[in-house]
């Protein structure tokens, strides 16, 4: 998989996770497929809250992704070389909770998403 095609694929299914956010954000009640499955339906106020500060760290891991790939941001090269590895490491994390998660909603949808963010991100941090 080339650099490129990896950076495309984790933006793209960060995008896909952001957009979720966004609508858990906005009130769709979805809570049983996010945080655990701790609060189903809509989510309380604070943790919509919550996700509007992860869908800005989402985008903070897409932006590292792709300038890492050479592909946005050319100034931030010398930066995502490093903070690439906090990606990698953030998909680790991320892909080991959706594992062990107790929703088995949350379980089956977002467990093969992280890992496919994990897989694709090592590729570009490796390249």
């Amino acid at each position: 998989m080339t650099l490129s095609l990896a950076a495309t694929v984790f933006s793209v299914l960060i995008c896909i996770v952001i957009l979720f956010q966004a609508a858990l954000a906005a009130g769709m009640p979805w809570g049983e497929y996010a945080m655990g499955g701790k609060f189903p339906g809509r989510l309380p106020a604070p943790m919509r809250a919550a996700c509007l500060v992860q869908i800005v760290i989402l985008a903070l891991l897409a932006l590292i992704v792709l300038s890492k790939a050479e592909l946005l941001l050319p100034g931030w090269r010398e930066f995502a070389d490093v903070a690439v590895w906090f990606v990698v490491t953030f998909s680790v994390i991320a892909s080991v909770l959706n594992l062990i998660t107790k929703s088995v909603r949350e379980r089956r949808i977002w467990a093969p998403v992280s890992i496919l963010m994990l897989l694709s991100s090592a590729v570009v941090a490796l390249g």
